[in-house]
């Protein structure tokens, strides 16, 4: 145990699992890191997701009753375990038992948004509500968000803007109703607009308590996220005229990846004493600022890691390096030292 206490603590641990990420990322090529290790990491954050939210670190309890690191181990043990599963059934279902396509990743990208979508704006209803096990509970959410998912994938994304491209499988197309680039970054940026409500700790629906209630908190929640999301994707991809995928690496994901830091991993303490709406206003912009800030650094480190990229289309190579290196690698691993270690050692039980 170190004695550090917040904010410092948490500068610390973040610095340690941006070195540790960089580190691993650095064991791989451009191709196996955005392809297979970057699949395999996000297929364990709905599981992530579901043992942080909805079962709070406190179940299973045979896990969660043991100290650190043993909690810890077990609880990402468990989160493997679920990945396990889900890797070779999206691989088969949304990779048609194919390599890792675009279609394959961007499926399982998007199944993490859902995830984020049904455990917390949904709380996990309907699931906790009728069903007595929290584990039970937690894993029927993770497989509905998963199957519901994969229907919307089917329904919404289309790829024949890349039919010329060597990477296109005709096969995989659900040859849906929009462009999959449109809908990928309209689901993360909403998804960050998600986390801007988090930010206010819901102020100001906390003011009704008939709005704090499940369905009908999931239901305002979400349509206050897809108007926020639709207004900040039109801004930035139509009245600013920024290329659709920049615009992702430059907004929605850098605020995701701030917003991680401040409540997760400086455990909310930079603005505690303020009230809302302020409280909120000031941790956004901070997320804002970290976020931004911490994108600059990866993206300057991206050639001594990876090697020189080429930037923007067709091949979005620094972009999609960016993205996977943030959201991919750094996220889980800090949710994973901050939620299911508890920032052991440098914290004790």
């Amino acid at each position: 145990m170190t004695g550090l206490k917040q904010p410092l603590l948490g500068v610390v641990a973040t610095a340690l699992v941006i070195a540790l990420s960089l580190g691993l990322i650095s064991l791989f090529s451009f191709e196996v890191f955005t392809g297979w290790l970057s699949i395999g990491l996000m297929c364990l954050i709905p599981a992530q997701i579901a043992v942080a939210v909805l079962w709070q670190t406190r179940h299973p309890e045979w896990a969660a009753k043991q100290r650190q690191p043993a909690k810890g181990i077990l609880l990402i043990l468990i989160t493997v375990a679920v990945g396990a599963i889900v890797v070779p059934v999206y691989h088969r279902e949304a990779g048609g038992g194919l390599g890792p396509s675009p279609m394959f990743i961007q499926c399982v990208i998007v199944s993490v948004v859902m995830m984020f979508w049904f455990s917390i704006m949904w709380g996990g209803w309907p699931f906790n509500a009728v069903m007595k096990s929290r584990v039970t509970a937690g894993l029927a959410t993770i497989a509905v968000s998963y199957g519901i998912n994969l229907l919307l994938f089917r329904v919404l994304f289309n790829y024949e803007f890349m039919k010329d491209a060597p990477v296109y499988v005709a096969s995989l197309d659900p040859h849906g109703l929009f462009s999959a680039w449109n809908v990928l970054v309209f689901y993360v940026t909403s998804l960050s607009m998600m986390f801007l409500t988090i930010h206010f700790d819901l102020w100001p629906l906390t003011k009704s308590p008939a709005l704090m209630t499940q369905p009908v908190l999931g239901l305002v929640w979400s349509a206050i996220v897809l108007a926020l999301g639709a207004i900040l994707y039109l801004i930035g991809t139509r009245f600013l005229q920024m290329d659709v995928v920049v615009f992702l690496v430059r907004v929605p994901i850098p605020f995701i990846f701030g917003t991680i830091v401040v409540l997760n991993m400086l455990q909310n303490s930079l603005f505690a004493k303020l009230s809302q709406p302020a409280k909120g206003l000031a941790n956004a912009v901070a997320a804002a600022v970290i976020g931004t800030v911490l994108a600059f650094l990866y993206s300057s480190l991206t050639g001594v890691v990876t090697g020189n990229l080429s930037s923007g289309p067709p091949t979005y190579e620094s972009e999609i390096w960016l993205a996977s290196a943030l959201l991919s690698v750094t996220f889980p691993f800090l949710i994973y030292y901050a939620e299911f270690l508890g920032f052991w050692p440098l914290k004790s039980d």
